[in-house]
């Protein structure tokens, strides 16, 4: 995909959030039966369960750290909240997950 037209660089998330990066592994997250794509918005109401993560890899012996955030929190018009690191209930975890080991979902990891 041209670099200009990768929704994460409109989006001004690589850039702004991240350092431009290329891709090593799969990343597959879900709410339910929507998966979320680059450039996806959700209604509050799609992200009361926490998602399922799936990362790819080929070695178990390799762990990865999610961090879910915000990157214009509240609205894209309004980011006063950059970066914002979600929870999506007060008795769930925040969406920073480490030690995940490759090929296997986010629940296997550390919260």
């Amino acid at each position: 995909m041209p670099r200009d037209r990768d929704p994460l660089v409109v989006g001004r998330v690589v850039g702004d959030v991240l350092d431009p990066f290329t891709r090593s592994v799969s990343l597959r997250v879900t709410y339910g039966t929507k998966e979320v794509n680059n450039g996806c918005e959700l209604k509050p109401s799609q992200v009361v369960q926490q998602p399922r993560v799936d990362i790819g890899g080929d070695d178990l012996r390799t762990f990865y750290t999610l961090v879910m955030v915000d990157p214009d929190a509240p609205s894209p018009s309004d980011p006063n909240l950059k970066e914002y690191l979600h929870c999506t209930k007060s008795n769930l975890p925040a969406r920073l997950v480490t030690d995940i080991p490759a090929t296997t979902a986010a629940s296997f990891g550390t919260t």
